[in-house]
């Protein structure tokens, strides 16, 4: 009887802790998930972080529109209440020629603490002749740049 109360401790120690082996299989599951999540989630922060910077020049917009509706043929930083972004420099600012309905090209190179990917990026806002405003982007000098991370508008 007391033999097999031995052989049962033995048993109960020999059980604790984990294989060599089911260890490697976690490290190797933890591996495959790292490889395809590491990718993804680049490309998550890439995109989020252009459809930020198309926001932001968006809430433009309406500046420039107030300031045409002033008649105010020159355009400055200061006039529309820009502030610096983290993820692109101070863009050029459109002079405006004194017509009814002026184009103005308006954009930026996406820079600054942006994803490495998206660095060199160009994301510009036009308004045409009727006052309609639309988004383009494009690569420009970005080389890890891809189609998917623009916005749908843009």
């Amino acid at each position: 009887m007391q033999r097999v109360q031995q052989i049962k401790k033995l048993g109960r120690q020999a059980q604790k802790g984990f294989t060599l082996i089911e260890l490697m299989i976690v490290v190797a599951i933890i591996g495959i998930l790292a490889a395809i999540a590491i990718p993804q989630y680049q490309d998550y922060v890439a995109k989020s972080q252009v459809s930020r910077v198309v926001g932001e020049l968006s809430a433009y917009k309406t500046a420039f529109e107030d300031r045409l509706n002033q008649g105010q043929t020159s355009i400055a930083q200061t006039d529309i209440g820009m502030v610096t972004s983290t993820l692109y420099a101070t863009p050029t600012f459109p002079i405006v020629a004194a017509t009814t309905d002026p184009v103005i090209t308006f954009g930026v190179t996406i820079g600054g603490n942006a994803a490495t990917n998206i660095k060199g990026a160009t994301i510009t806002l036009k308004r045409d002749l009727a006052g309609a405003w639309t988004c383009t982007s494009a690569a420009g000098a970005a080389t890890g740049w891809k189609t998917t991370y623009a916005p749908a508008g843009c």
